[in-house]
């Protein structure tokens, strides 16, 4: 079992920054490609980023968006810059066993609790 437990979350102005951290705790972190998803509000949850223990990312193509980790703190993060209104969301952290990481939610075994991004205009 992993525990994932996501922070960082907050309102900002548009055209600021944040940086969302994801600790996890419960098995090998290093096993494990971390992702990060949002769901707006009326709207679908989408995927973000994600990155593997190697340090490989797979993206949306946000631009704005960084993802990072610190294995030895078991630790991802999402740096966010430029951030616009439509930013707005409940960001969540997921975990997948293994180097691969993907697209789809369903492929994500566990999950943070998420947290609010808002950004204002």
């Amino acid at each position: 079992q992993v525990q994932l437990v996501e922070s960082g979350g907050g309102l900002v102005q548009a055209g600021g920054s944040l940086r969302l951290s994801c600790a996890a705790s419960g098995r090998t972190f290093r096993n494990f490609c971390m992702g990060w998803f949002r769901q707006a509000p009326g709207k679908e949850r989408e995927f973000v980023v994600a990155v593997n223990w190697l340090g490989g990312t797979t993206d949306s193509v946000k631009g704005r968006f960084t993802i990072s980790r610190d294995n030895a703190k078991n630790t991802v993060y999402l740096q966010m810059n430029s951030l616009e209104p439509e930013d707005t969301a409940v960001y969540y952290c997921a975990a997948v066993p293994g180097v691969v990481c993907y697209y789809q939610e369903f492929r994500y075994a566990y999950w943070g609790q998420g947290t609010q991004v808002t950004v204002s205009s």
